[in-house]
């Protein structure tokens, strides 16, 4: 018998200059209202690692925890890699500032009754292990060390019977829709890392639009776009997904911005049945 669970998934917010603080503060009232058992964002809180950004997105998370716990890992936008270009100073100078607000674990774990939510680190800036022939992803892209992978696959494997397994990294693991980009590196080897940690549903981002799918039958469930003007990828409105998990099925239901009424209002809805990947 599994737990039914109810998951809130956030990404690419970026508080900076352009967010849009009316979806932000509608965010935080719909989360008050919903109560779901966890609150996940998959990175991207900010535009450029400032501080008075990550303050602010310190502030947001804090007020989601009144209602749920919150798992919140960081993306691309939140390391400062140009204080170590390919690790030459040190990993943690990339991280600092981050951690200064969030803590020092950059890939956290999350129990709650019914799910197990485990991270992966893929976001590390200028490193060797992200880089691709496209100069233009040399900050963009993210890649998935086998370590992170492995990690995760142990916490797994020791999660109580009937628990939902849930990845969270913040490169989209599935091509975009729209922007036909991979967000990981060498991503067939990240794929089948990401299967063999035996993970029922992968949480992502970083591509600015929402969506859902499978890979090989492990459901990915994309970010909902970034909250934040000019950002939203081929003109869409922001949208956050509310996920929710029982015996038979893993539903996604997307809640897309409204400009009339300034709200988020119900969307598409993507539904699958519950099958666990071969370990």
């Amino acid at each position: 018998m599994v737990t039914a669970v109810t998951l809130a998934h956030f990404s690419d917010i970026h508080f900076g200059r352009d967010v849009d603080l009316d979806q932000v503060g509608v965010i935080e009232q719909i989360v008050a209202e919903v109560r779901p058992d966890a609150v996940v964002i998959a990175g991207d809180l900010t535009q450029r690692a400032r501080h008075g950004e990550l303050q602010r997105a310190l502030v947001f998370v804090q007020t989601l925890q009144r209602t749920a716990p919150v798992l919140v890992i960081p993306g691309n936008h939140d390391v400062e890699w140009w204080r170590s270009p390919f690790g030459l100073l040190g990993a943690g100078r990339r991280y600092r500032k981050y951690r200064m607000y969030f803590g020092p674990d950059l890939a956290p774990r999350l129990e709650i009754p019914g799910a197990v939510i485990g991270s992966a680190l893929t976001s590390h800036g200028v490193a060797l292990g992200s880089m691709t022939w496209n100069l233009n992803d040399l900050a963009v892209k993210g890649h998935l060390p086998r370590s992170e992978a492995d990690r995760l696959g142990r916490y797994f494997e020791s999660a109580p019977a009937g628990a939902v397994r849930v990845a969270v990294i913040h490169h989209n693991v599935l091509r975009g829709a729209i922007s036909r980009r991979m967000g990981l590196a060498r991503w067939r080897s990240a794929q089948r890392l990401l299967r063999a940690t035996g993970a029922d549903l992968i949480l992502c981002g970083h591509d600015h639009q929402e969506g859902a799918g499978q890979l090989d039958g492990v459901v990915v469930v994309a970010t909902a776009s970034g909250h934040v003007r000019g950002r939203i990828r081929g003109g869409r409105p922001a949208a956050f997904n509310l996920i929710s998990i029982d015996d038979t099925a893993i539903s996604v239901q997307h809640l897309r911005w409204e400009a009339a009424t300034r709200q988020f209002v119900p969307a598409d809805m993507a539904r699958f049945g519950r099958a666990r990947p071969a370990r």
